[in-house]
């Protein structure tokens, strides 16, 4: 980033007027007409408006002072009218304590004869926690070396740890592109908290995952962007037109804030710092203020928040967490990898559980520490899993620590919903039935409406959760009003999975998704419903007090089955077919009939468990997937000899898990698959996330033309790209587009798009004109998969040195029911670039292309 201007203009308003403009100078304007020599005061006058904003200060200062000495009662006046630009200066001690309503300010301390020390209270930094080298490895990092001192310096905060180490930790996982630098800062970040201010780990997690609660408990902030706007005028002393410039420039409102901070030349007195725990509680009162006279307590609150914070950084930071984008890559998985190592390194004083030592641990073989990190971060992720709320899972760690226990702490729970379990995707039915050879499966019907986790308690209170674990008990209490007419005797609680369809209240015609979209969301009332929905009910996780989770599919539908009563239109079960990988004509005649009833394809579910995976179908396929009409090669047919990689691809691992039946919250696995419609061998999709685009050319000059798309890294939580779009789009949505990612020609302010390529999308190629705000899935065609030197997607899972995009990509619509968690994975790139490879025909000779 540039050095920002060093130049001060002031503002003359851009009306012209024979009334001079009246500055800040214009009230030593007494002091000058006293002076001796009235000329060189009004050259000194007329040179403001070019001259460096440390000169104006110096001269502003001087003058000031010698009013100080000449009349105490006219300086207090004066003082009074600088109100919104309250004058101070950088050395702590020369800061007087606050007397009463008006602020006494002491004269400059004079350095070296006459030089003065001008520089914000506000935009000193915290050089204790700045100083932390927090990226180090954490096995050489030992948080006891920096923990008194920080001490000593949260005393005056009753102990309680500062904002200013979760900006440092910020401000390293954001200048960096490793992955395992990102995690390395966040462990030794929550290693000090640990140790030095337990208290303060919880709201850590919180403000570092750019959340204040679980997407179940309804807590947004319902800022506006004029709020921030509002504060960073009022707090650094800028107008209008200078914030609109620097917005402009920078295109993040927490750059902004950085550079408004640094800008900031003058306040009162030293602010008191920001503690994590008040940042934390602060953001939850935002949140929880309603009613009349609202916005202005959130204001004052903003206002108050950036006032305090110390620093560029700190700004920064507190302002991209007051818009919901902190931009740090720290995704969900990376946080719970993070916990997982740092409570295996650390514990809080007191605590009894074990702890690995960092120096034996440094001191293992690769392979063994990767074993350690596994165990602990797989009981992390489960648990969380199974109950994904931090307010559940940090009080729990900083108690037991990382054990087996945890899995009984965090476990499941009626009214908190489990991240709901996964279908991998398959393009054909051929794959599907290579995949399950040797099971017994189940085919289920793949509605077309949306997926709906229903809890209810033995008091007969009902709550309804969306598949991203958003609450929607408001939008459905027809289906709440059913749930006692559908619960069997005998039934006291229960968690029940299905899929929520609209359909023709008399027939039970199913109907689109598009149809449901049109119900109201909030505040729906019974009689005024005009779209009639019907559960389809296909998953038991809980019941009576028991999970269910650890059960085979086969027992948990039959208990399923059991426990509840149809209610024909209203309440049945997915339609399903049992079947084994010898039934190829049964399964593709059910198949045809899920598409025949307006659904999106099948489900297929593995129903018994079994420890080890079946021998791994031959190159050739099998007589009963080649039975398939059309689906795959015909009998007889041979199929080509994959091509040899080069010397650069590296050996392919598996993968692959043990096929098990049971419930695995939050994993995609190849126990549960999905054949849609929409997916064949011939015509392959993906799911992609649009990143950043270029200015287009000729009659597309005016739009976004060609965009850049990513698939999603599932393990970093990063984006890596993919190929450039431009085929698919037609002109209403070009236009459309330029709209919603506007980079301030359209409307004049930036929405939905950066300047700067954020930390968590990797890309090595040309950089775009602007960059997206990733928070849409559009599904792509493409001709094949090819590698590339220039784009990272599935980079080190084909190939070391070259990544994986897409030839001739084809836009196709918007997933308007998917969330950008949901996107295509790196891996199901680099799978269907096996696939393709494995299937490509074998090239001909140079002799045979001679002779054709």
């Amino acid at each position: 980033m540039s050095s920002p201007s060093k130049r001060r203009k002031l503002d003359t308003g851009s009306k012209k007027t024979s009334v001079p403009s009246r500055g800040l100078e214009y009230f030593f304007s007494k002091q000058r007409q006293q002076a001796s020599s009235s000329t060189a005061q009004a050259d000194s006058t007329a040179s403001n408006s070019e001259q460096t904003d440390e000169d104006f200060a110096r001269k502003l200062q001087a003058e000031f002072d010698k009013e100080l000495l000449r009349s105490p009662r006219d300086t207090d006046e004066t003082s009074q009218s600088f109100s919104s630009t309250p004058v101070g200066l950088s050395d702590d001690k020369s800061v007087a304590p606050d007397p009463g309503p008006t602020d006494a300010v002491k004269p400059p301390p004079i350095e070296n004869g006459s030089t003065l020390r001008l520089q914000s209270s506000g935009a000193a930094e915290d050089s204790v926690s700045s100083s932390i080298p927090l990226d180090e490895s954490p096995f050489t990092f030992e948080p006891a070396k920096y923990i008194p001192q920080l001490q000593r310096s949260w005393e005056s905060q009753g102990g309680n740890a500062t904002y200013a180490l979760l900006a440092r930790c910020f401000t390293l996982v954001n200048g960096t592109q490793s992955r395992i630098k990102i995690v390395d800062t966040l462990v030794n970040c929550m290693r000090i908290l640990i140790e030095g201010d337990p208290s303060s780990l919880l709201p850590a997690v919180w403000l570092a995952t750019n959340a204040i609660s679980p997407p179940y408990i309804s807590l947004e902030l319902g800022l506006g962007g004029s709020a921030i706007s509002k504060a960073l005028k009022q707090v650094c002393g800028l107008d209008n037109r200078t914030l609109k410039s620097i917005y402009d420039r920078l295109g993040d409102a927490g750059d902004v804030a950085f550079e408004a901070k640094k800008k900031q030349s003058f306040t009162l007195k030293k602010p008191k710092p920001l503690t994590i725990q008040g940042v934390y509680q602060a953001l939850v009162k935002i949140a929880s203020t309603q009613g009349q006279g609202s916005a202005e307590v959130k204001q004052r609150i903003v206002d108050k928040l950036l006032q305090d914070a110390r620093g560029g950084e700190e700004s920064r930071y507190i302002v991209r967490t007051l818009c919901q984008h902190l931009r740090i890559g720290a995704v969900k998985t990376t946080m719970l990898i993070a916990l997982s190592r740092a409570f295996l390194l650390s514990k809080p004083p007191g605590a009894e559980f074990q702890t690995r030592d960092p120096k034996e641990m440094a001191s293992l073989k690769k392979e063994e520490t990767t074993e350690i990190w596994s165990r602990a971060e797989e009981i992390v992720k489960a648990c969380f899993a199974k109950r994904p709320n931090y307010n559940d899972l940090v009080p729990a760690l900083l108690d037991i620590g990382v054990c087996d226990e945890l899995r009984l702490r965090c476990c499941i729970a009626i009214h908190v919903p489990l991240r709901p379990m996964l279908g991998s995707i398959t393009r054909d039915l051929s794959e599907m039935l290579t995949k399950v050879q040797g099971r017994d499966f189940a085919c289920e019907f793949k509605y077309d409406g949306q997926r709906a986790q229903v809890h209810c308690d033995e008091n007969g209170k009902v709550s309804i959760f969306s598949r991203h674990l958003e609450l929607m008990t408001d939008k459905y209490p027809d289906l709440v009003a059913l749930i006692p007419r559908a619960r069997g005797e005998g039934l006291d609680s229960f968690i029940m999975e299905g899929e929520v369809v609209a359909v023709d209240a008399n027939t039970g015609e199913l109907k689109n998704f598009q149809t449901l979209t049109n119900r109201a969301r909030k505040d729906v009332e019974i009689g005024s419903i005009s779209i009639q929905v019907c559960l389809f009910a296909f998953d038991l996780m809980y019941i009576n007090g028991e999970s269910l989770l650890s059960r085979p599919f086969r027992e948990r539908r039959e208990l399923l089955r059991s426990m509840f009563i149809e209610v024909p239109n209203r309440f049945t079960w997915v339609k399903n077919l049992d079947a084994t990988s010898q039934d190829p004509e049964a399964v593709l005649k059910f198949f045809k009939s899920a598409l025949e009833n307006k659904c999106e394809g099948i489900m297929v579910k593995v129903l018994d468990n079994l420890s080890t995976l079946p021998a791994e179908a031959e190159t050739a396929e099998t007589g009963a997937s080649s039975a398939l009409a059309g689906e795959g090669p015909g009998p007889g047919t041979e199929m080509a000899t994959p091509k040899p990689l080069g010397e650069e691809e590296k050996k392919i691992k598996s993968r692959r898990k043990p096929v098990l039946a049971t419930y695995e919250p939050d994993k995609r696995l190849d126990s549960w698959l999905k054949v849609k419609k929409d997916y064949s061998a011939s015509s392959d999709t993906l799911d992609l996330i649009p990143i950043g685009a270029w200015h287009g050319q000729g009659r597309k000059a005016k739009w976004w033309s060609p965009i850049l798309l990513a698939v999603r890294n599932e393990e970093t939580g990063s984006l890596e790209a993919v190929c450039k779009c431009m085929s698919g789009f037609t002109d209403t949505f070009y236009k459309a587009n330029r709209e919603w990612y506007d980079d301030g020609e359209v409307s004049g302010e930036l929405n939905n798009t950066r300047i700067q390529r954020p930390g968590f999308v990797d890309y090595s190629g040309p950089e775009p004109d602007v960059w997206f705000e990733p928070q849409e899935v559009w599904e792509t065609a493409f001709a094949d998969i090819t590698l590339s030197p220039t784009y990272t997607a599935a980079l080190g899972l084909v190939s070391d040195a070259r990544g994986l995009s897409l030839r001739f990509p084809r836009f196709l619509k918007k997933r308007e029911d998917k969330g950008i968690e949901e996107a295509s994975t790196n891996e199901f790139l680099a799978s269907l670039y096996r696939k393709q490879e494995a299937r490509a025909p074998t090239p001909a000779a140079p002799e045979e292309i001679d002779e054709e």
